[in-house]
């Protein structure tokens, strides 16, 4: 399973969850998942979703994981599986307010770690997307940033701020990294995704912030705080590097405005009264 996904360009990290979906199927059970009736899955999946509480989007990776198992490794029709899919629940997405960003950022100390959070706020890049950010990636002539290795095996290009350019610099000249931007405990190796998210959790803590939030908040925060700049949610879209343009517009549900600048239309009934009685 492992090569065909590798033939047909799944990512690593996309590899790396199926088959581990599928060991936790075959630990349940003790026996090869490509042994399991349809009924045994359901049951498995029944067992994640109310035993453990697992999220309707793991529940469609398990189901993606037994359907390229079955159709492209055992070669049954998956017609007659008749798996459903779980309605994925409409979540808003957690965001940093401007200050909180602020905050976030100062609370952190070290250069190395300064600039992780600060390109990932700067850009928009995913955790993945910002760990493997190589050199020949930036563009200073052009104020951009490649993103070579995004989403789905799709690539896109991003902002490069003056400031982060600045920052980058600074981090380059202390740290010299081989290859890759932001490297790990072995030269030449990016860093890893779990250092990463210490360098997050730590700084949430030291900035006193309380929500609930993710490395990925950091993305949201980006598209949320240009939207509310007055950005273009084509061009947000583009940045982010969504297929789908609904994707972007839920930025419109947590994004704040000025109720100075909008006209309420029960303000406007009195004068449409007025204009009536003279006619």
């Amino acid at each position: 399973m492992e090569q065909e996904m590798v033939i047909r360009n799944y990512s690593p990290h996309t590899i790396r969850t199926y088959l581990s979906l599928l060991t936790h199927l075959a630990a349940y059970y003790q026996c090869s998942p490509a042994d399991l009736s349809i009924g045994q899955i359901k049951k498995y999946l029944y067992y994640c979703a109310y035993e453990k509480q697992l999220s309707a989007s793991t529940l469609n990776q398990i189901i993606s994981a037994v359907k390229i198992l079955f159709t492209d490794i055992l070669g049954r029709a998956w017609e007659p599986v008749n798996l459903k899919r779980p309605r994925k629940e409409k979540k808003l997405p957690v965001v940093f307010s401007r200050e909180e960003m602020a905050s976030l950022l100062r609370s952190v100390d070290n250069i190395k770690h300064k600039a992780i959070l600060s390109t990932a706020y700067s850009t928009g890049m995913r955790l993945d997307e910002v760990r493997r950010l190589e050199f020949s990636d930036i563009d200073a002539s052009r104020m951009q940033i490649r993103v070579q290795r995004g989403k789905g095996k799709k690539a896109r290009v991003t902002l490069l701020s003056e400031k982060l350019l600045g920052q980058l610099r600074e981090y380059y000249r202390i740290y010299r990294p081989l290859h890759y931007l932001f490297e790990g405990r072995k030269r030449g190796a990016p860093i890893s995704s779990r250092t990463i998210q210490a360098v997050f959790r730590q700084s949430v803590e030291r900035a006193g912030i309380q929500k609930p939030v993710s490395f990925h908040s950091i993305r949201h925060s980006f598209a949320t705080h240009l939207l509310e700049a007055g950005t273009n949610l084509r061009m947000i879209q583009q940045l982010l590097g969504h297929s789908s343009f609904k994707t972007t517009t839920i930025y419109l549900h947590v994004s704040c405005f000025n109720p100075k600048e909008v006209s309420n239309p029960f303000d406007g009934l009195e004068e449409l009264k007025q204009q009536d009685d003279e006619e």
